[in-house]
């Protein structure tokens, strides 16, 4: 695909003033507008880039394959037509939830366009496999939600979104989210939610070869401690940080401590 329908397809926005480039990418039911409370402080050092998966934001939408987006591995390709239309080798990548695992998985096809993960929220299982591994969900709860989502999209926003957030001091950002959620094509959503939800990415963890970051929230209902922690076991040259921030979007909820720990990380692996 020619570099210009790139730009098109994935509403591809360049901002910033250094040559290193910082890609960052959204989380499922959101768009790169989730990110604007942290990218600018990256701005003077680096090279932003922007964008919206197809189905998302102001993508376009025409442009979506139920097939190649019927599990991670075609949006993991958007992130690496994202990196090769920019120019984007030896990227910072900074993912967010769902996007974590979609990271990893374009860093291994095409490990030329990373130097550093940034995983924000990551889970690379969401579903419980026990005794051995606690996702935070049973296979049921899972069914459950798909089904609503089929049933009463709105609904399932409306309560979702909330509980996913936290931060109940801070209404606005659980309404942002819902409104996310509701501007995005059901049809589309659901299928997201099902390459996510029913993801399983464990055995690619030990792969990896760029260090990464790995950034926990606390009281996070998508992604638990136990992932954090099971990610840092598995993940070679991972760092953990468990941050104040709670819930599931410290983007958006503590953009200050967000900022904080990935200026300080970088600083510290730069040095290292």
């Amino acid at each position: 695909m020619p570099d210009q329908d790139v730009f098109k397809r994935n509403n591809i926005q360049i901002m910033g003033e250094g040559e290193v480039p910082m890609v960052f990418a959204h989380g499922f039911g959101c768009d790169q507008n989730m990110w604007r409370f942290v990218w600018p402080a990256f701005a003077k050092d680096y090279k932003i880039i922007l964008f919206d998966y197809v189905g998302s934001g102001k993508s376009d939408i025409a442009a979506y394959n139920a097939e190649r987006y019927s599990d991670l591995n075609g949006y993991a390709q958007d992130v690496i037509d994202v990196c090769k239309a920019t120019n984007s080798k030896g990227s910072v990548f900074v993912g967010h939830s769902v996007s974590a695992i979609i990271g990893i998985l374009a860093s291994l096809k095409a490990p030329e366009y990373f130097s550093k993960l940034v995983l924000v929220g990551p889970s690379p299982r969401y579903i419980n496999d026990l005794p051995n591994y606690v996702g935070g969900f049973e296979r049921k709860d899972i069914e459950e939600l798909l089904h609503t989502m089929e049933s009463n999209y709105i609904g399932w926003a409306n309560f979702l979104a909330p509980a996913i957030m936290k931060n109940p001091e801070k209404p606005e950002l659980a309404g942002e989210l819902t409104e996310s959620f509701c501007s995005t094509d059901p049809v589309i959503a659901r299928r997201f939610a099902e390459a996510t939800f029913f993801s399983d990415n464990r055995s690619d963890l030990a792969k990896v070869k760029h260090p990464s970051l790995i950034m926990q929230c606390s009281e996070d209902i998508i992604a638990p401690n136990e992932v954090g922690e099971y990610l840092h076991r598995n993940l070679p040259g991972s760092t953990l940080q468990v941050m104040k921030a709670t819930g599931h979007c410290p983007h958006m909820s503590a953009p200050e401590e967000t900022i904080e720990i990935i200026h300080n990380y970088l600083r510290d692996v730069n040095l290292n």
